[in-house]
This record gives C-alpha cells, structure tokens and sequence, in this order.
C-alpha cells in the first residue's frame, strides 16, 4: 500500500468537533481511542464502494439515545466532569445529532478523497463517540474515528465463540468503557475463539463481547398429533431485558423474520438445548451476518472463575457452514441497506 499522506495517518483519520486531528502522531486504532476516550458511541461502516453510510439514521438514533440514558443513569460514564445540577435543562438531543452529522460529512470526505487518491477499494469504517467536555456541565465533544475497512465475504469464514463470562452493566446504552472493561474477558479465550459470548449462569447464551447472538433452534410443535415427535424451526435471540445490546442488525434481523414469517422468539438461547440448535449466526455492524462454526462453553460455569482458559474443561459444538435461514437473512439484510442508507457522494 501507498504511503499515506500526514492528513492520514496510518490510514486512519479522527476528528474533533468537524476539525481533523494533526500534530500529535498516528491516529491510534479504534479500540485504543474508545479505551482512552470514554463516551457514548456508535460504529458503522460505508457500503457500496464507500459510496453510502450503512443505516446511519438508525445509529444516530441509537449514539443520542445511548447519550441520553448515560446523562440520567451514569453520567460518569460520558467522561469526566461535575455532576448536573438539579435544575440543568434537558440535552438538546437535536443540536447533538447535528454536531455529529456535520462531522461525518467533513470526515467522510477527508478520508473518501484520500481513499481516490491512492486507488484504494476499501469501504470506510466509521466509529462516532460523544463526550463531555471537560470543564462543563452538559456541553459535549463529538469524536469521528475514521478507518479503511475490508469487509469480510460472507461465508467465507465463520466465527468460533466461547462463552467467557457475565453479561456487561446497563446494555440499553453502548459505552466506550465497556472496551477496557471486556479485555477483562481475554484471559478466558481460548485461541481458536474469535469472539466471547456472555452468560450470567453458563446455560443462558446473552450475547456477544461485540456481536449479537442468534440461533435457530428446533422446538417442538405442539399443533402436531401427541403420538407424533414433530418440531418446528424458530430463530432466538436474548431479549433486550435480559441485558443486551438493542443492535442495529439485532433490530433488523427481528423485523425481517416478522416480515418474511420465519417464526423468532426473545429467549435466551440455552446451552443444555445445543442439540436441537440447527444453525447460529452472529450480528454486528461491521459484519452484519457472520455463520457460527462453533461454540464453546465449560463444563463447569464456575471454571470460569479460574485464572486462564487453559484451566477450563471445554464442551464444543459445532455447525456446517452457513444454514439456509442464515443466508436468508444476510441476503434480506443487505437487500435493505442498498435501499436504506445515507447517500454521502
């Protein structure tokens, strides 16, 4: 690859309030900066040849929401600074979403010209945090990381999970603290494992550390003839109740089953039941769709107490490539996001 230019660095590009960053070095990959920059966030990436912003409506929503729960819930959280006072105005969640679009268009264009200039195919990866300014009550600093992004080809390889702890604190909102607090979790992934699944008892299955998680799980048909062994298919997913992440794609794999009639229940996916799991998938906004090659979990929930996970008896299942209802829902997915996207050219 080309050397970049110094208004790139190292491929990767992070605003401040619309203005790019210079003189102070590499832009640090994204997982540094959101562990050293604690905030509301929210990560998306562009699609068709970087030409559109993958359900940006959507995340803006969800950046706003997540800032507003923090404000009432954790406000330490959304960076350091004094506690609001009693009579402090609401936010003004309009003038936020402004801030951040008028930094996305500014960002998308400083790293799609850069993208030209050197030839490059890569889609951009676009990561948004708000933070509190330091020094005042509610007044905020919007960050846009900016990275060049290949995304993976559907089917071409699936993830293999390991189940390696409890689930995160207040799941409503999507925190920057949560990428320090989860590297917690790597003591216990084993090195086959590309993502950890979270359980607060070993047998409900809440979610990925980044990704949401899916079965499709056979379950027995009740309209059948009671002489009959009969089962029907059903999609599951942890519900949002339980202390999970409301996901983007989480959301749009729901209203596509409804639409298309696969039958799907919020219900925590349960380790005792793998036998009857048929396939699994996993949903984030980078991958959208990636198939379950495995999933592992210890004998003993309580193993996971232990120091590292060479110390734990692991039970494997495992799948064959991606299922039918998987590659349905990819498609449907990515059906929508050619007709649901921010146009950025």
């Amino acid at each position: 690859m080309a050397a970049y230019s110094s208004s790139c660095c190292s491929g990767r590009f992070l605003l401040i309030n619309g203005v790019p960053r210079t003189g102070d070095g590499d832009v640090p990959p994204v997982a540094s900066f959101l562990e050293s920059t604690s905030g509301a966030y929210t990560t998306t990436r562009t699609h068709g040849s970087a030409s559109c912003v993958l359900f940006w409506d959507r995340h803006l929503t969800r950046l706003t929401e997540s800032v507003r729960i923090l404000a009432q819930a954790r406000p330490h959280l959304l960076g350091p600074g004094p506690m609001p006072a009693p009579n402090q105005p609401p936010l003004n969640i309009s003038s936020l979403a402004k801030s951040v679009n008028h930094s996305l268009k500014i960002g998308f264009r400083l790293a799609y010209d850069e993208r030209s200039r050197y030839g490059l195919n890569h889609e951009l990866a676009i990561t948004a945090l708000v933070t509190r300014k330091q020094g005042a009550d509610w007044l905020f600093d919007v960050f846009l990381h900016i990275g060049f992004y290949a995304p993976p080809v559907f089917g071409s390889s699936g993830a293999c999970l390991a189940v390696a702890g409890p689930g995160r604190d207040l799941a409503l909102a999507k925190y920057s603290d949560w990428v320090r607090i989860r590297k917690g979790l790597e003591k216990m992934k084993p090195p086959n494992a590309t993502e950890l699944l979270l359980s607060n008892n070993g047998d409900e299955l809440l979610e990925g550390s980044v990704t949401n998680f899916f079965v499709i799980c056979k379950v027995a048909d009740n309209s059948s003839a009671p002489s009959t062994s009969s089962y029907r298919i059903e999609v599951q997913t942890a519900p949002v109740r339980h202390g999970v992440l409301p996901g983007i794609v989480r959301q749009l794999v729901l209203e596509i089953c409804s639409d298309k009639g696969i039958p799907l229940r919020e219900i925590a996916p349960s380790w005792s039941e793998r036998n009857l799991w048929e396939e699994a998938f996993i949903t984030s906004s980078l991958r959208i769709v990636q198939h379950v090659d495995s999933v592992q979990a210890s004998a003993s929930y309580k193993d996971l107490q232990l120091k590292t996970w060479e110390d734990v008896s692991w039970i494997l299942k495992h799948f064959e490539g991606p299922g039918p209802i998987t590659t349905l829902i990819q498609k449907e997915i990515m059906a929508r996001a050619d007709r649901e996207v921010c146009q950025m050219e």
